[in-house]
């Protein structure tokens, strides 16, 4: 693949979204009400649970290992050698040079008899010898290839001759057809950087929101920390990458995620959406019907590794280790930290429906149930008139409610109603049949799509189990989303999902023409299975204080969604720019119009290439793109000027993407030195500064990974319309942004309304007129701004949305 293919692929790869959020709260030593955590295990201690949780994992995923671990080969690459082997010794020649022989001797004598037995178990042991050091050499050989990052770092659109020679030994020892786990024993580990080389980007970092003062007052604590500390916490972080299979994922799991006591709702978990302009039917159970169908297709693909493995460029692969943890996983509650449970199989999905819970089973005689006859379970559902018991209706706000609170309850809970709860928390995933509709409308685009991002996100308080790994929910008129808890993995791998499952849904399963799954009822299946709760008393009280928490938390969050459709990728590509990068400048110069100033600003971008790797931060607001900025609001600067500004402020952010993409960013580096140092019990006002900061926008893309699923140009209404996530601080925004197709990005965007400094309109009426501004930078781009300015209408809110509406379907509902 050429360098300037691949190099609109992998930026649209890395992203990921609510992550962004717990990041930003990231608060290792103190629980939500401020109370001190003590860190009791000493560091050395944690460093070895860390490697023997690696070596679990390792050991847990055996089977696999013997079936695709040896990739590039294969076992019957074992069987040809052996039989070369045996054929060489036929023909009288020795390929072993004596050492079969010596085997020979090893080995117990049977007797006479036996003594052809003796040569082809000594050949059977040469020749494993000899396939498994030759596969230990690939193995070797492959991971010192993908440890070059070169190709990363070279100009947009351009390929060294070492990289193009390096894309050949990669091809060479990468074998034909990889499955989803095949590269993990050849992945390299996720470097830790030089400890001055963070300090000296993080500084260089917050230089442009700091006053002078503020800045050399932290230049003086951060050259404190080189003096002091550094090292002693530089060496502990080189000890755990040696031992452990990554130096920072697992802990940034424990402490950003687990140990966070904030409720998980519009904190943590993060929103999917639907096709924007056309529902696929307008019936509920069917849509649920065919959806879930497909999501447990994926699955099925997941546990036989049918799932090919993300290469970037067609050939460096990603890590695939968080495809684990999609199905049958739940976040459970406890009083200090949370953990993951996650089974090897669930037979069923747990059902909300107008306050009640159901078990549907997925499986008969252990096959998987057709889309029409889940249609019909999902009918049932629909139509049984049965109440909900007191209480029942609102259980699920528990999920929503603080860590440690939900923990205590469900303790009672798993005494008094154990088989329903199990019923709900062993599901394959928890489907949500919403009885209010959603989704795009002509009479209000604008509020009819702000509405639907709300119900993602928070819906009711109550209908979503937000500790599952996953909520398929559907609405009353056939629109579909997601919500999904985040600590599990990550959004490019929810969104791979997602995208299957669209696709899938829509093109390959499909509906007959009055709106139902293909197929026919199985008047056989027994009826769902109503979840009956024998709810203690004490936890009443509990469940409505939860309810009652979890609908201010829910009315407090402002979302707005809209479409962009003057230009979009193709106009960023002829402009021979990155289109992330294009984008993220643009937010700049849109929150500095809103705000009046610069702030620090979070955008995840991932580190897959490496063995367990998750995100890392890259932070856009770098000093280029604010000489941009003020260029911008500056009338003496020429457009040619400002457009100089712009393309220097394109490269820096390229360069700090790519670094965090090698592993050489900052946040990630900073935040294990800061949990050793808790370990250690050493005071450092460097690191807590560097922890206390306050990150008022949080970015993200949200990836398209596999465009072959979407026929664009002749279906370009099929095409997901990304989703979004809550908003990080009290007083800042949360942005999450998707190119649909190559002429539309819809933006996401949230914040709170009790905060006085930020509205979501506001701040999309900036990003219309930054990306506007910036494209008439270019000549084209002059074409997009007349074309905007001359359309006479006041309500920039509209102005997208009414763009977009043009000449498309009359099923947008």
């Amino acid at each position: 693949m050429q360098a300037a293919k691949w190099w609109r692929i992998w930026p649209g790869l890395q992203r990921d979204m609510a992550e962004a959020h717990q990041a930003v709260g990231f608060r290792p030593s103190l629980t939500s009400d401020g109370a001190e955590v003590e860190l009791s295990a000493p560091v050395l201690q944690e460093i070895y649970l860390s490697g023997l949780r690696s070596w679990k994992r390792h050991l847990s995923r055996f089977w696999n290992d013997f079936l695709t671990g040896v990739f590039p080969a294969s076992p019957l690459s074992w069987l040809f050698l052996f039989s070369a082997i045996q054929l060489a010794w036929f023909l009288q020649l020795d390929p072993s040079l004596g050492l079969m022989e010596k085997i020979k001797e090893l080995l117990p004598d049977w007797g006479g008899q036996h003594h052809g037995l003796r040569g082809i178990l000594a050949a059977a042991l040469f020749a494993s010898c000899l396939w498994g050091a030759l596969i230990f050499t690939l193995h070797v050989a492959l991971r010192l290839l993908l440890s070059y990052h070169g190709w990363l770092l070279e100009p947009h659109g351009a390929m060294s001759s070492p990289t193009k020679t390096w894309l050949a030994l990669v091809r060479i020892f990468s074998g034909r057809h990889p499955m989803l786990f095949s590269y993990q024993r050849s992945l390299p580990r996720q470097p830790v950087p030089s400890v001055q080389d963070t300090v000296r980007k993080y500084l260089e970092s917050v230089r442009p929101v700091l006053s002078d003062q503020d800045f050399d007052w932290t230049a003086v604590l951060a050259q404190e920390f080189l003096r002091l500390q550094a090292s002693l916490l530089q060496w502990y972080l080189r000890l755990k990458s040696w031992w452990a299979s990554n130096y920072v994922s697992d802990w940034w799991e424990e402490f950003v995620y687990l140990r966070s006591r904030n409720p998980l709702m519009v904190n943590s978990n993060y929103y999917m959406m639907d096709f924007l302009y056309v529902t696929p039917t307008p019936l509920q159970a069917a849509r649920a019907g065919n959806a879930v169908h497909a999501l447990l297709l994926y699955r099925h693909r997941l546990n036989r590794q049918e799932i090919p493995p993300t290469l970037l460029m067609g050939m460096r692969p990603l890590c695939s280790a968080q495809y684990e943890k999609i199905f049958n996983t739940t976040r459970i509650p406890g009083i200090q930290k949370d953990y993951i449970r996650h089974l090897h199989d669930s037979q069923h999905v747990a059902v909300f429906h107008r306050g009640r819970f159901f078990r549907v089973g997925t499986h008969s005689r252990n096959s998987l149930l057709s889309p029409r006859a889940l249609e019909q379970q999902f009918q049932r559902i629909l139509d049984d008139p049965s109440p909900a018991c007191p209480h029942e209706e609102h259980l699920a706000a528990l999920t929503a409610a603080p860590r440690g609170t939900w923990a205590q309850v469900r303790t009672s809970l798993k005494t008094q109603a154990a088989e329903a709860l199990e019923a709900v928390e062993g599901a394959a995933f928890f489907v949500s049949l919403d009885a209010e509709p959603a989704g795009l409308t002509r009479e209000d685009p604008a509020a009819s799509l702000d509405a639907y991002a709300h119900a993602l996100l928070a819906g009711r308080g109550h209908d979503r189990w937000f500790d599952k790994s996953f909520t398929l929910i559907v609405f009353s008129n056939g629109k579909l989303g997601l919500s999904v808890e985040h600590s599990w993995a990550d959004c490019p791998i929810s969104g791979h999902m997602w995208e299957f499952t669209l696709a899938t849904e829509c093109f390959q399963l499909g509906y007959s023409t009055d709106g139902h799954c293909k197929g026919h009822p199985d008047p056989t299946l027994p009826q769902p299975q109503r979840l009956q709760w024998d709810l203690p008393d004490q936890i009443h009280s509990s469940i409505s204080l939860a309810l009652r928490g979890a609908k201010i938390l829910s009315e407090n969050v402002d979302c707005h969604v809209f479409p962009f459709s003057l230009f979009g990728k193709s106009f960023i590509r002829r402009c021979h720019l990155s289109s992330d990068s294009f984008i993220q400048i643009a937010l700049q110069l849109a929150h500095f119009r809103d705000r009046g100033q610069f702030c620090l600003t979070y955008e995840s971008a991932m580190t897959r290439l490496f063995l367990e790797g998750r995100t890392e931060t890259v932070r856009s607001c770098t000093r280029e793109a604010c000489n941009f900025v003020r260029a911008m609001e500056d009338k003496e600067k020429t457009d040619p000027q400002c457009l100089t500004l712009f393309r220097v402020a394109v490269d820096k952010h390229q360069a700090l993407l790519k670094a965090a993409m090698s592993g050489q960013g900052v946040d990630r580096h900073l935040f294990a030195l800061y949990v050793v140092s808790r370990f250690l019990h050493l005071q450092s006002p460097f690191l807590t500064q560097v922890h206390s900061e306050q990150w008022q926008l949080s970015t993200s893309q949200i990836p398209v990974q596999q465009m072959h699923l979407f026929d664009v140009h002749n279906y370009p209404d099929y095409v997901s319309s990304g989703g979004g996530f809550g908003p990080a601080d009290d007083h800042g925004y949360g942005v999450s942004y998707i190119f649909m197709g190559d002429d539309m990005i819809t933006f996401h965007i949230s914040s709170k309304k009790s905060s006085t400094k930020t509205d979501s309109h506001r701040l999309g009426q900036h990003i219309e007129d930054a990306l506007l501004d910036v494209a008439s930078l270019f000549q084209a781009g002059q074409h997009f701004k007349r074309r905007f300015r001359g359309s006479g209408k006041d309500d920039s809110r509209h102005r997208s949305l009414g763009i977009g509406l043009m000449g498309h379907k009359d099923d947008a509902r």
